[in-house]
């Protein structure tokens, strides 16, 4: 799993970007899981994972504020 930067997560619409969160968050479990079995050959991929999901998530949240703000004025 290559880490994701958040430009390129930007391109991506609200639609892919919530498939992306599903499957990272379906990922993580999986990690986790095959990392308490010791079955986890690098467990730094718990991170990465981790942190994309976080960058999925900003770019959400950012897009949210972004369309709350022009209806705020």
């Amino acid at each position: 799993m290559a880490t994701e930067k958040a430009a390129n997560l930007r391109n991506l619409s609200d639609a892919e970007l919530e498939r992306r969160l599903t499957e990272l968050s379906e990922e993580r479990f999986n990690l986790r899981f095959r990392n308490s079995m010791k079955q986890l050959e690098n467990p730094l991929l718990i991170r990465e994972n981790r942190r994309t999901i976080a960058r999925v998530k900003t770019v959400l949240a950012e897009r949210r504020r972004a369309a709350q703000a022009p209806a705020a004025k």
